[in-house]
């Protein structure tokens, strides 16, 4: 299944997931994406793209000051 469906749903609450801005700290610096979160317990999706990508990113930034 593809992370841009949207036909993921919460393992705990059995609820649909919906897209929403959230905020993360990682490594002690801010980042706001678009993820899927269950709209009942917060739970967030965190698609591979993401983790492999823009967190990547950010922590190979991080490395290199």
């Amino acid at each position: 299944m593809n992370s841009n469906d949207n036909n993921w749903k919460c393992a705990k609450c059995d609820m649909p997931l919906v897209k929403k801005k959230t905020l993360f700290t990682y490594l002690g610096h801010n980042i706001t994406y678009e993820v899927s979160r269950c709209p009942k317990c917060g739970s967030v999706f965190i698609p591979k793209e993401l983790a492999e990508g823009k967190m990547a990113e950010v922590e190979a930034q991080l490395e290199d000051k």
